[in-house]
């Protein structure tokens, strides 16, 4: 199967600007393409990582990837998506988050890529010599019509915005004249901005080059993918511990797991095809839920971190963690990135039923109720079931001097992280 033909069918093709053209430069072999990630946080999220899985697609199919980090673009902000102006980074934070995003898509492993960062050519650029060669190719009346700007006229938006769209067609035209590269690639938000870098090289060096993107990914909710009840997923795993990365996976709506599994997998459509039979048949297996948790987590972070996610899972819905309490690195897992964890300092733990009925609980427990838990066998404090009411916590219940873990029934877990 073509890869455009494969990309069709796994959903994951929103706009393409002239498909024959495309099939024939992807025929060609070693063809370039781009896709651009600008610095807008520490990490990316895994509602980027579809960019990432896209572009390894390409690059199996034979195209040679150009990753672009946007030193200079971040600086700006890019309007697409957003409802109202940006809240623009100091110099000194879009340079940390550039070199933090360079290094985070370096470790995917592409075999044949290469790594750009549009502050090199933009940087350092006298604003006439950018009006002279960007700006002369196109009128206001083109601009105003691109969806990212007509969607912020109501409100307003800042000139610093609305100019967005030429650096970003720029890019194209400065990687198309130093690399030869024919094709970009970008989600649907990002279709105003393709082409207007399409229509800049064009008009400027009389040639032909091509955009494609890929849908914007939601969820069944409706919510943008990437974010959780609590908030953005993260890729690196200081922020987003691997076991808590995979557990959005497996906890993914039964709605979307095919879907993702399309998106975010390398597995064959006829292998995806059986986990949704077997989703259909016995869902409640789960099998296609895992199958997309395994295979994300293992791409992301590393057969290793996967083992371990899945140990730690298979500790805590089975009932024992005692092997977590002692291995200080599977402790921080369960903690790093969860958004369930309660700070709590410890001035406020004292007595057993005073800190259990403290805590956050869906439900509130009431102090009566935590000492009938307690007497009630219900209650465990790392790994250990309480049976005093009476009994005083003290630091021993603290491990590695700042994690307490609570179990109140068979599965019903809360995280106390107590504050240096």
């Amino acid at each position: 199967m073509h890869i455009l033909d494969e990309l069709k069918e796994r959903g994951l093709i929103y706009q393409i600007s002239d498909e024959e053209a495309l099939r024939a430069l992807i025929d060609r072999k070693g063809g370039l393409f781009y896709m651009g990630f600008d610095p807008t946080a520490a990490s990316l999220h895994v509602g980027s990582l579809l960019g990432i899985v896209f572009a390894k697609r390409l690059e199996d199919a034979g195209m040679v990837p150009v990753m672009l980090v946007g030193g200079a673009t971040g600086l700006i902000g890019d309007p697409s998506g957003k409802a109202q102006e940006r809240t623009l980074n100091t110099s000194d934070v879009v340079e940390s988050m550039t070199a933090g995003l360079e290094k985070q898509i370096g470790q995917f492993n592409f075999k044949h890529a290469q790594y750009v960062n549009n502050y090199d050519w933009l940087g350092q650029m006298p604003l006439v010599d950018f009006l002279r060669d960007a700006g002369k190719y196109f009128t206001v009346n083109e601009m105003l019509a691109k969806e990212s700007v007509k969607s912020r006229l109501e409100t307003g938006i800042s000139f610093t915005e609305f100019s967005y769209m030429l650096l970003q067609a720029y890019d194209f035209l400065k990687l198309h004249e130093s690399r030869e590269v024919a094709l970009q690639i970008g989600g649907s938000d990002q279709w105003g901005n393709i082409t207007a870098g399409i229509e800049l090289v064009r008009k400027a060096l009389h040639k032909e080059v091509y955009g494609l993107t890929m849908p914007l990914v939601t969820k069944a909710d409706g919510k943008k993918m990437g974010k959780s009840e609590g908030g953005a997923v993260w890729l690196d795993a200081t922020l987003t511990s691997p076991y808590h990365f995979y557990q959005f996976w497996l906890n993914v709506d039964d709605a979307d797991v095919v879907k993702f599994l399309k998106y975010y997998t390398f597995l064959t459509l006829e292998e995806i095809a059986e986990l949704e039979r077997s989703l259909q048949a016995a869902p409640e297996k789960r099998e296609a839920h895992k199958a997309l948790a395994e295979a994300v987590t293992e791409f992301v972070h590393g057969k290793e971190a996967l083992k371990q996610a899945q140990n730690i899972s298979e500790a805590l819905f089975g009932g024992d963690i005692s092997e977590i309490i002692k291995d200080k690195k599977k402790c921080e897992a369960l903690f790093v990135g969860n958004f369930a964890v309660q700070e709590m300092s410890l001035v406020y733990i004292s007595g057993v039923v005073d800190f259990i009925s403290s805590l956050d609980w869906k439900t509130p427990l009431s102090k009566r109720q935590a000492k009938e838990d307690i007497k009630n066998g219900a209650i465990e404090i790392n790994g250990k079931e309480i049976s005093d009411p009476d009994a005083l916590m003290d630091k021993d219940d603290i491990l590695f001097d700042r994690y307490i873990i609570v179990k109140r029934g068979k599965k019903n877990y809360h995280f106390v992280e107590i504050p240096e």
